[in-house]
C-alpha cells in the first residue's frame, strides 16, 4: 500500500504515512477517555445514595441526575469518535510494514497482532455502539422516571469493556513500541539514523 501511494505521487514520510503525525493513536485516547468517564460517572450515579453523605460533608453540591447526564453524553461522544478511530486505524493498518522476524512480549508476530488489533477494534466499536443505544433507551425510555437511569447489568458490561479496551490498547502499544508501526522515532532508529538530528 505504501508503494501504491508513492507510485501515485503521494509523499510518504518516515512514519510510512502520508502525514506527519499518526491519527489513530491520538483518536484512541479520545475514545478511551470518553468511554472511561461515561462508565465511571454512571457508576457514581448508581451509587449516589451511598455517596450523598460524603458530598454533604464536603459541601459539594451534587445532583444524581448530573452524573447520569455526564455518563450519557460521554458515551455518545465515545461512539462518534470511535467511528473515526477505527477508520483511521484501518487506513494506517493498511500502510503498516512491521518487521517480520520479531515477536512481541506476548509471543506474537506483528502480522498476528495487526490482525487481532484490527478485528477486535471493529468488534469493540460494535459493542460501544450497542451500549450507546442500550444506554439511550435506559435514559429516555425504560428508566426515564426512575432515579437510577442505568441497569446493573449495563454497568457490569461497561466494567468488562474497560478490561477489553485495556487488552486492545496493549496490542496497539506493542505495535508501536515493539514493532515501530507508524512511530517515526522507532523507524528512524531501525534505519540507523538519529531521530534527534532528523526531526529537528
Amino acid at each position: 500500500m505504501v508503494v501504491l501511494l508513492v507510485d501515485a505521487g503521494v509523499p510518504v514520510g518516515v512514519n510510512q504515512l502520508p502525514y506527519e503525525i499518526p491519527l489513530h493513536p491520538n483518536l484512541v485516547h479520545f475514545t478511551l477517555g470518553l468511554f472511561i468517564i461515561a462508565i465511571l460517572f454512571d457508576i457514581a450515579g448508581a451509587l449516589f445514595p451511598l455517596e450523598r453523605p460524603i458530598f454533604k460533608f464536603l459541601a459539594l453540591p451534587a445532583l444524581r441526575q448530573g452524573f447520569f447526564e455526564v455518563g450519557w453524553y460521554n458515551l455518545l461522544a465515545a461512539a462518534i469518535v470511535t467511528l473515526f478511530t477505527v477508520a483511521a486505524g484501518f487506513f494506517e493498518l493498511m500502510l503498516a510494514d512491521p518487521p517480520k522476524d520479531q515477536l512481541s512480549a506476548w509471543g506474537m508476530d506483528a502480522n498476528t497482532i495487526l490482525l487481532l488489533h484490527g478485528l477486535s477494534g471493529i468488534l469493540l466499536f460494535g459493542v460501544i455502539l450497542t451500549m450507546t443505544i442500550w444506554r439511550g433507551l435506559q435514559q429516555y425510555r425504560w428508566r426515564k422516571d426512575q432515579a437510577r437511569k442505568v441497569q446493573w447489568i449495563y454497568l457490569a458490561v461497561g466494567v468488562l469493556m474497560l478490561g477489553l479496551l485495556y487488552v486492545q490498547g496493549t496490542l496497539g502499544a506493542q505495535l508501536g513500541d515493539e514493532f515501530g508501526v507508524h512511530v517515526t522515532a522507532a523507524n528512524l532508529v531501525r534505519q540507523g539514523q538519529d531521530p534527534n538530528q532528523v526531526l529537528k
